[in-house]
């Protein structure tokens, strides 16, 4: 059994996780997000995306490119912090399909991961960096270690190479599985059979369903236990699956709905 890192220590289920912040209630990846998830909902942590600008800083979205949050366009990785924060990071969210924008002209600006660290000196996170470029590893493990941060976020990627030189980089870190390690596992775990020790990857930060099979369940959950893995769900946003997943006692649910998770989890905790 793989040795718990210090990121999962004291941590018990069900955790509230909003995911980019809570994209369905403002833009996603930003400050305001992030401060609403965890002002108003006390989520216990952020799920966010990191990208690394042309002059080198680490900054928080979730996109290769511009268009769909920003008044921006192209690829971010072609600007310059400087000129990322001039864009309008509020500029895409709209609350119902596009009828109206309600953060245009906000203020709202893509922030760095220094920012955000800063700002909840004390929270989990859980962070994906993106996309496949050698080096830009060490930017980001530099910066955890500058801040002080690496035992308070749990980091990945989708893309195995990445997520492997993430661990070679920091192999004190808390690690969540990559894509295809991911499917092998769940694969392996839900035919009955006994995946492969993997003591890099501690946590499993993966889908609810695979087309219409529920992939979570009391059994699964065990199974993971008992190999020392913890089980995120994404991206979690109807109650009814809320309310399941906190009675089969998964550890943390990632939603776009932290308002909506904060009520199921406060009304389970009531008598009656």
């Amino acid at each position: 059994m793989s040795i718990q890192p210090a990121f999962l220590q004291g941590l018990r289920p069900t955790l509230h996780i909003s995911h980019r912040g809570g994209a369905a209630l403002a833009p996603e990846n930003t400050m305001e997000a992030f401060r609403r998830a965890v002002e108003v909902f006390q989520t216990d942590m952020l799920e966010l995306d990191v990208h690394v600008t042309q002059d080198g800083e680490v900054v928080v979205a979730h996109d290769d490119t511009l268009e769909r949050c920003t008044n921006g366009t192209g690829p971010l990785a072609r600007y310059t912090l400087a000129e990322l924060q001039k864009l309008d990071a509020g500029y895409g969210f709209t609350p119902d399909e596009g009828r109206t924008f309600p953060f245009r002209g906000q203020g709202i600006r893509i922030p760095t991961l220094r920012e955000v660290l800063r700002a909840f000196p004390s929270l989990r996170l859980n962070v994906e960096l993106k996309p496949d470029v050698p080096g830009h590893e060490d930017l980001f493990a530099r910066l955890l270690e500058t801040e002080g941060a690496v035992e308070r976020v749990c980091i990945g990627s989708e893309l195995d190479a990445v997520g492997e030189r993430l661990v070679a980089r920091l192999p004190r870190a808390c690690h969540f599985y990559p894509r295809d390690a991911l499917a092998s596992f769940v694969i392996t775990l839900r035919n009955g059979e006994s995946p492969p020790e993997d003591p890099r990857f501690t946590v499993l930060d993966m889908p609810l369903y695979f087309g219409e099979l529920r992939l979570v369940d009391v059994p699964f959950l065990r199974a993971c236990a008992a190999r020392g893995k913890w089980v995120n769900v994404w991206t979690v946003d109807d109650p009814g699956e809320m309310r399941q997943l906190l009675e089969e006692g998964v550890g943390g649910i990632m939603t776009d709905r932290p308002d909506l998770l904060r009520q199921r989890m406060d009304a389970t905790t009531k008598p009656g």
